[in-house]
């Protein structure tokens, strides 16, 4: 599985149509408005790599409103979340 942390510019009066239409696309897991130098963020996991840039080429990139992209690929995940669902399996 690619986790991929997409940060979007958009425009002024459209961030919660694209925001909305983030949401709708395969592969996009959750969206987010944010504070500070972007306006949305879009957590994206997909299989292949092939599956993220057909994601952010052609799909993202071809949403009416954005104005820019910046995509950042993860490497590893460090999360509370996924920790403690690993060691309460089975334990209910």
């Amino acid at each position: 599985m690619l986790t991929a942390i997409i940060l979007i510019n958009t425009e002024r009066t459209r961030t919660m149509e694209v925001g909305e239409a983030l949401a709708e696309m395969e592969g996009v897991s959750e969206v987010y408005t944010v504070a500070g130098r972007y306006d949305l963020v879009a957590m994206v996991r997909v299989s292949r790599n092939e599956d993220l840039a057909d994601l952010v080429t052609r799909r993202v990139s071809g949403l009416e409103g954005i104005r820019s992209t910046e995509t950042l690929m993860a490497f590893r995940a460090y999360s509370r979340h996924d920790l403690e669902s690993l060691f309460s399996l089975g334990l209910e």
